[in-house]
């Protein structure tokens, strides 16, 4: 009998089917008071980004200049409108991620993507910390083909800075993919440790920055 384990990838035929109806939020976001949804501002561009628990995650990047908006949600799967309870299945295939708005001429990818290498460890594959499943798993999920060069070319020198730093062969498991469809997680779970400062965030990088890379 084939037992099914929450830390490997569903297929999209054994995924839960979902539903039609996207989950309804709040259209303002709790710190920075812009809208959450869609459209956005012209002149911005988007980045979905998975470094574990989306709580700390989204925390992480909506304090940055130049960053329009934040939201938590799901991608990277196959199960439409999943809720989160069906994710922490790990039966839907879905990564919890967060969506960035930014405006690139304020603050850059290659700013963007510094602060996720350092901000986690992308080297554990389908766990972060002492959260294990699918969807902790690391994953740049790029917009276009810059986006994709940069994400490329800072894992492989983030890899090389982390196996000089450490002595020893260490090796970055995170994907690196085009962004599927962003389904935005519940309410409750939208600038959740705004909400809720001292809650559970799930978050530790490996203390190894990102050496200086030029900035695009």
């Amino acid at each position: 009998m084939f037992l099914f384990t929450k830390g490997q990838m569903p297929t999209a035929e054994s995924a839960l089917p979902g539903r039609d109806t996207p989950i309804t939020i709040s259209q303002t976001h709790a710190v920075l008071n812009t809208s959450v949804m869609p459209p956005y501002p012209e002149g911005t561009e988007q980045l979905v980004l998975g470094l574990g628990c989306f709580w700390g995650a989204e925390k992480c990047f909506w304090g940055l200049e130049g960053v329009v908006t934040t939201a938590v949600g799901y991608s990277a799967g196959f199960t439409p409108n999943a809720t989160y309870e069906e994710v922490c299945s790990g039966r839907t295939g879905h990564n919890e991620v967060v969506l960035i708005v930014y405006r690139p001429e304020v603050i850059s990818t290659t700013t963007l993507l510094r602060t996720f290498w350092e901000s986690h460890n992308p080297t554990q594959g389908m766990q972060q910390g002492n959260d294990s499943g699918t969807q902790y798993r690391s994953g740049i999920y790029y917009f276009n083909e810059q986006q994709q060069a940069l994400a490329e070319s800072t894992k492989t020198q983030y890899q090389i800075t982390l196996t000089e730093k450490m002595d020893r062969e260490i090796y970055i498991t995170t994907e690196i993919c085009p962004v599927s469809t962003f389904y935005f997680a519940e309410a409750y779970h939208q600038q959740y440790l705004a909400t809720n400062p001292n809650g559970y965030c799930g978050l530790g990088g490996l203390g190894v920055c990102l050496p200086d890379m030029e900035v695009l």
